[in-house]
């Protein structure tokens, strides 16, 4: 993590594999036109094989986690009826290389996202006008914006990741006025943060993404058109049995867990609660070390409780608490409008259940509610 990347990585995404993987590359180029074949089974069966053994620095098994997610994604999604089972072919090497970046074998944020952009101008700035996708599943403007817009915040969210150990260390150090100035950098960046997901609508249309975009991010976990889960041809340890994974989901960023976990938003004892606990083993393991880190730190909102009195104190905390209720309130706006609103075509694709595999609705509305019930009056 970094104040001028966030949880992006700290150099540029890879763009490409080396020579041996250029076979499995060309796929993942033809990838919008054998989606648009509807035959993609039928060009993926016969793929040559793919020596993850060969991968040889952390930036490559992170480039191939991408492509074998989208290769993987459309494979089960991308034909007139989804498929219950993944050839060997793309299933072993698939849970290889997940294995060794310590997440399951589906497409997660950190690949639909993190890893998945490259700078226009490379001198110039990781933001919206600056950055295009390196891997698509249909393409088109629609879909390219909705992934850029998260990873434009991601980039924002820096300057309010870098602001938590120093308040953590005002807290110790019984600094209020350091702690003044950490909560502002903190709300500072939440603001930028608000303003891009504002900019989604510019050119992300709620039909284009229902349609288009969003099929294909799905997992099999709680989804309708795999009851039982996805079969991995191949891989020892599933012995044949289904597995069940959710699919993509800003749940599996880990901006948000680790501001609710600095500024003391806690989730209640109820069913959500595990679900975000599980979301974790969908971020990278240096992501999951930093949100447990803050978690065992120093709690800034008890500090702030016994200083209530403190006026610009308790404004910059609630100025903290006021901005991310705003980001969560428009999240929960898109998500009706993008999602709930729209004309359920498929049950592979249900307006009801996230791609994360929940009832998101309910959850959202309740992460905004534990974020106003934080508020110091």
């Amino acid at each position: 993590m970094t104040a001028e990347r966030g949880f992006l990585p700290p150099f540029d995404p890879l763009t490409r594999l080396p020579e041996e993987f250029e076979p499995w590359e060309q796929i993942a180029r033809e990838l919008p036109k054998l989606l648009a074949s509807t035959r993609v089974q039928t060009f993926l069966d016969p793929a040559p094989p793919f020596v993850a053994s060969a991968l040889r620095t952390h930036a490559e098994l992170e480039r191939a986690m991408l492509l074998l997610s989208f290769l993987g994604h459309a494979y089960v999604w991308g034909d007139a009826q989804p498929a219950y089972r993944l050839p060997a072919s793309l299933a072993r090497p698939w849970h290889s290389v997940a294995a060794k970046l310590g997440r399951p074998p589906v497409l997660s944020y950190a690949s639909y996202a993190l890893h998945n952009w490259r700078r226009i101008d490379p001198d110039g700035p990781i933001a919206l006008g600056n950055i295009v996708l390196l891997q698509n599943f249909h393409g088109g403007i629609d879909e390219e914006w909705f992934v850029l817009v998260h990873v434009d915040i991601e980039a924002r969210a820096g300057g309010a990741l870098a602001a938590i150990p120093d308040a953590q260390r005002a807290v110790q150090e019984d600094r209020v006025d350091r702690l003044e100035r950490a909560l502002g950098a903190i709300a500072s960046a939440l603001e930028g943060m608000y303003r891009t997901l504002n900019r989604m609508p510019e050119h992300c249309d709620p039909y284009i993404y229902y349609h288009r975009v969003r099929p294909y991010i799905h997992g099999w976990k709680n989804n309708p058109a795999l009851p039982d889960g996805l079969i991995y041809d191949g891989v020892d340890s599933y012995a044949g049995r289904p597995q069940k994974f959710a699919g993509e989901t800003g749940a599996q960023s880990s901006i948000i867990p680790a501001l609710d976990a600095a500024l003391g938003v806690a989730h209640g004892d109820d069913p959500l609660r595990p679900y975000l606990l599980d979301m974790r083993t969908y971020m990278p393991r240096e992501h999951r070390s930093f949100i447990a880190e803050i978690e065992a730190g120093p709690s800034v909102a008890t500090y702030i409780e016994k200083h209530r009195d403190h006026e610009g104190l308790r404004e910059a905390y609630n100025a903290c608490l006021n901005w991310l209720e705003r980001f969560r309130t428009k999240h929960l706006e898109y998500a009706a409008t993008y999602v709930f609103k729209q004309a359920q075509t498929s049950p592979a694709n249900p307006t009801t259940i996230g791609t994360g595999s929940t009832p998101f609705l309910p959850y959202l509305k309740k992460h905004r509610d534990e974020t106003v019930g934080r508020l110091i009056r």
